[in-house]
């Protein structure tokens, strides 16, 4: 989406995992909180196929993945695991559905990026994809053919929402150094190359013409640059991981339009601030790189610091309550 100045984002929203295995539950808490930006909800603690690799693996195209002791491994036909991500992601879609009729404005749907999936799913050998540049680009152009599908069902459940595509990648930054894991844990598969990176996210945000993609990472040293050369018109990340390092990569992010998602509220249990403190050190940030305070709510969107799918319940809830109300914060008061 080339004019992402002209969309309008919403004050907060969550990251994608939420407790517990009740999907009309989290529709109906996630649509009750934010009002002008719900998300679809993940529930991975229904198991295998509702935890983020195999929910993705389940919208490949003409790829297909099943469970093994080890993890996700890629297959030759779709089987029960590839059947029961398909099956829970169908039910979380009803529920939303049910919970957004007549609702306009932006909705947030999640899927894992190429790179994270790509170190998350094994080749028949056992191996990482990650250590076949060809299988590389096959899973990228699946999940590309399966994630035009995924969001041409959910315009047609959901019309009157503008849909932004977030795309998980927090193994991202591991990708680009060479930190990824063999299958024997005894060595790292290589870096790949930062151009070939940046165009195979380049041509998953293409995907989504009709819209904005946000790229998630709750690790360290997000790649802020290479993402927003990529097209991401937004950046999401756990902002407790932040060091002045980043300042430059921020700063240059902020005026060239690109929108923070700053996860400032922890995603585990935990005593919660004010609304006004969860926000301060994006407050402080913003004095720090002389940014204009009148910039705050038109550049952040508040979010949990990571998923929620580790919380209690009522934890969850009260984080997503948090969010929307320290979003409220920052714009009422931005200096």
């Amino acid at each position: 989406m080339s004019e992402n100045s002209q969309f309008r984002f919403g004050a907060a929203t969550g990251v994608g995992s939420m407790p517990g295995g009740d999907a009309r539950e989290a529709a109906k808490s996630v649509t009750g909180t934010f009002e002008d930006f719900p998300f679809l909800p993940e529930l991975p603690a229904r198991g295998p196929g509702a935890d983020m690799i195999g929910r993705t693996a389940g919208l490949l195209v003409e790829l297909y993945a099943r469970v093994e002791p080890s993890g996700w491994r890629l297959g030759d036909r779709p089987g029960r695991d590839t059947k029961r991500a398909r099956s829970w992601l169908g039910e979380d879609l009803d529920a939303l559905e049910e919970f957004t009729q007549e609702y306009e404005g932006p909705l947030k749907v999640q899927a894992v990026g190429p790179w994270t999936l790509a170190a998350g799913l094994e080749l028949r050998n056992g191996q990482a994809a990650l250590s076949d540049a060809g299988a590389c680009r096959d899973l990228a152009a699946s999940l590309a053919e399966g994630l035009r599908q995924h969001l041409a069902e959910l315009r047609r459940r959901i019309p009157g929402a503008q849909l932004v595509l977030q795309l998980d990648e927090p193994s991202l930054t591991a990708v680009l150094r060479g930190q990824v894991k063999s299958a024997s844990g005894y060595r790292t598969h290589r870096a790949v190359d930062r151009q070939v990176v940046e165009q195979t996210l380049r041509d998953l945000v293409g995907v989504h013409t009709s819209g904005p993609v946000v790229v998630h990472s709750c690790a360290p040293d997000v790649p802020f640059a290479l993402l927003r050369r990529a097209g991401a018109a937004a950046v999401s990340f756990d902002f407790s991981l932040l060091t002045e390092r980043d300042d430059e990569a921020i700063g240059e992010a902020v005026e060239g339009g690109t929108r923070l998602f700053t996860g400032v509220v922890p995603g585990t249990e935990g005593p919660l601030s004010d609304p006004a403190g969860s926000v301060m050190g994006v407050r402080t940030l913003w004095r720090r790189l002389g940014l204009s305070p009148g910039l705050l709510a038109e550049a952040v969107t508040v979010t949990p610091a990571c998923g929620l799918a580790g919380a209690s319940p009522g934890y969850a809830r009260t984080a997503l309550a948090h969010c929307a109300r320290a979003a409220r914060s920052l714009a009422d008061n931005p200096e």
